[in-house]
């Protein structure tokens, strides 16, 4: 089994993250996939950005969920990264599917409900996702477990994915509890053999996060866990390619 290569909010070490700039590298330098954060704008439309504000990535201010889709497409989200990058923008999800349907790109979806419990941006999403017949493409994941439970209530063949940042007991029960296709643990957390012949021996994928070391992307290749998602897609490449 190869693990797979996933772009985390694209290669976002060579480009802006979460801009077409940042998911074009990452399909260019071998990227199996890519990870992105979805938001809703005022006016319902689903937009990809991580933050809640607009200051770090844009040279917007103030919360997304305050700005219609076309004030949010005026502000630049680039040139925070570096000037060449002058001119990009915030994307729709609409607008991602477009432009990759006909790749063979995965898509990490993560609904940034966590802080602003929106079920309106469920709904939203899945709409999209079922317009362009991506269900087989996308995983859909959160760290609102519950959000994750009403995907699935939405569409019981849509892929959900368990995200966590703390130290679980038999993290699979809790993600097969949720109906999830997949866990997606902090790397931190599959450093003892035991936890990880836990997902395996559960039949459950593994999708661990950020992992941007060289030497934990090689013990990871090495124990054959499904995906790592990292700001370093070539890094990562590099070091599967050698492993053989």
């Amino acid at each position: 089994m190869q693990t797979l290569i996933i772009a985390h909010r694209g290669a976002s070490s060579l480009a802006p993250e979460n801009t077409f700039a940042a998911f074009d590298r990452a399909l260019a330098v071998g990227a199996d996939g890519i990870e992105f954060d979805l938001q809703l704008s005022k006016d319902k439309v689903p937009v990809v950005i991580h933050d809640e504000n607009l200051e770090r990535t844009t040279a917007g201010q103030g919360m997304v969920r305050d700005y219609d889709l076309a004030d949010l497409k005026s502000f630049d989200a680039g040139s925070w990264f570096a000037a060449e990058f002058s001119g990009e923008r915030i994307p729709t999800l609409d607008q991602l599917f477009k432009r990759y349907e006909n790749s063979k790109l995965l898509f990490n979806l993560e609904l940034k409900t966590s802080m602003t419990d929106n079920q309106d941006l469920e709904e939203a999403v899945l709409k999209c996702v079922a317009e362009f017949n991506l269900e087989k493409r996308v995983v859909i994941s959160s760290f609102n477990h519950q959000s994750l439970v009403r995907c699935k209530e939405l569409n019981p063949h849509i892929r959900t994915g368990m995200l966590y940042f703390e130290e679980l007991e038999s993290p699979w029960e809790r993600a097969l509890s949720l109906g999830c296709y997949s866990a997606h643990p902090f790397f931190y957390y599959l450093q003892e053999a035991e936890v990880i012949e836990g997902f395996k021996n559960h039949n459950l994928p593994v999708y661990t996060w950020t992992v941007n070391d060289p030497e934990q992307m090689e013990y990871l290749v090495k124990n054959e866990i499904d995906a790592i998602i990292t700001d370093y897609p070539q890094v990562l490449s590099e070091i599967i390619t050698k492993a053989g």
